[in-house]
């Protein structure tokens, strides 16, 4: 597991290309403010968006997570900790009057780059 990244993964790296072309400006890799240990992969401070782009192994998405055959029950309670963690996470976010944005690495980076801006733009009106 050492040589996973945690952070600048190429989904991730794809859509940050697209949202900074796009015009927006973003901290990488943000510390929580209720957890210094979780970080968000991309995060509009003044707009208080924080935007996740979660593996599908390590994340357990529906359509493509296949848990592996060896270590089984490891694999289920990682995989499990994770997801009890991002929904920790949202939660403790909302509280915090942040939107969280959720993104798996199968999605579209340009849909996923378009729907980020279109939300900080909306935020930005509200905030006026």
């Amino acid at each position: 597991m050492q040589g996973n990244r945690r952070r600048d993964t190429s989904p991730e790296l794809a859509v940050r290309r697209l949202v900074h072309a796009s015009g927006m400006r973003y901290r990488v890799d943000y510390a929580l403010p209720f957890d210094r240990r979780r970080k968000a992969d991309l995060a509009f401070t003044r707009q208080r968006i924080a935007v996740f782009i979660d593996g599908c192994f390590w994340h357990g998405c529906q359509q493509h997570y296949a848990a592996p055959k060896s270590h089984s029950d490891y694999w289920r309670g990682k995989v499990e900790g994770n997801r009890r963690r991002d929904a920790d996470t949202n939660r403790r976010l909302a509280e915090a009057g942040w939107l969280v944005l959720r993104y798996w690495e199968h999605d579209d980076p340009a849909e996923t780059a378009r729907h980020i801006a279109a939300t900080v733009l909306s935020r930005r009106g509200m905030a006026r």
